[in-house]
């Protein structure tokens, strides 16, 4: 935050305060028009509140390190934290198919009330318009930061505009088009975030890094040292938002351990210089004819 431009500050915080506001607004026309459409809606604006909630959290427990409880930092807090609350969310959007559901079944129609419907539609206008400028505003700028919220008011821009006319058309021709407007919001919301759970799941288990970033690593290894004889080993896999990296290199037999422990140690702080890079372990050997120093896991 502090690398960004004082207007892309304000632009981020006019976001998240306006944000609150209309989530306020929209949970207001949720209760007194008991529209699924629109409560569907006002669940996605709840997903984008607490899922920026749960970046700043994290963010702010990851700047306070206790090396003694949390040996190698608190970066995976993150990406459990989402998958969790995604969790959460994915249940309350079935629990809206499920309402929708019902009403499909049994075919009820809900109560009217013309002086509530006035009221909700004037919201969801009101809510619409102002998080359509809001897209406009902050396309303005260049930074990945705003533009990410810029991205976000457009989608709420087309979920608003989903539950706004699927409950104005329900007032005015058929009652069923409401809960099926609710369906198609649900369903987008569970996709959208299906992706972003499976994206941070990929993250925790420990996937490779792509072909093209380990070739990097090994250019970069191979370069670092001409005492370097062999590259045994290069492997590199997620762990939370970052990479590990393990990295097997060979030295000539007869060398000094001050001279083989200096080229590894600055190794090692090349590599963790790298931004995608969490911790890197250099392993040195005189060979590499040897079996696995590890044992080989399913």
């Amino acid at each position: 935050m502090q690398q960004l431009a004082k207007s892309e500050r304000i632009a981020i915080h006019i976001s998240n305060i306006t944000n609150v506001v209309l989530f306020a607004l929209k949970l207001y026309a949720s209760i007194e028009s008991r529209s699924l459409a629109v409560i569907a809606s006002t669940l996605d604006s709840l997903l984008d509140l607490l899922s920026g909630f749960i970046l700043w959290f994290t963010a702010h427990a990851m700047r306070n390190p206790n090396q003694y409880r949390y040996p190698i930092g608190k970066k995976q807090m993150q990406p459990v934290g989402i998958i969790v609350f995604a969790s959460v969310m994915t249940t309350l959007g079935l629990q809206v198919l499920l309402e929708s559901g019902r009403q499909f079944m049994s075919k009820t129609e809900p109560e009217r009330d013309p002086q509530k419907e006035k009221w909700m539609i004037g919201i969801m206008v009101s809510v619409t318009i102002t998080k359509f400028m809001l897209m406009v505003y902050c396309r303005r700028f260049k930074n990945k930061i705003v533009r990410a919220y810029a991205q976000d008011h457009f989608f709420d821009v087309i979920t608003n505009s989903i539950g706004l006319a699927a409950a104005v058309l329900a007032i005015q021709y058929y009652w069923w088009i409401d809960p099926a407007g609710a369906v198609i919001i649900a369903l987008y919301t569970m996709k959208t975030w299906s992706k972003t759970v499976i994206e941070n799941v990929w993250a925790l288990v420990g996937r490779t890094a792509p072909p093209e970033f380990l070739a990097k690593l090994t250019y970069l290894i191979w370069n670092h040292d001409e005492d370097i004889k062999h590259i045994d080993t290069v492997r590199a896999y997620t762990f939370g938002t970052h990479y590990f990296v393990e990295v097997d290199i060979v030295l000539p037999q007869d060398m000094l351990l001050n001279k083989a422990h200096n080229i590894g140690e600055t190794l090692q702080e090349k590599l963790e210089q790298l931004p995608e890079i969490e911790r890197a372990f250099v392993h040195i050997d005189y060979e590499y004819t040897h079996r696995p120093e590890h044992k080989i896991t399913v």
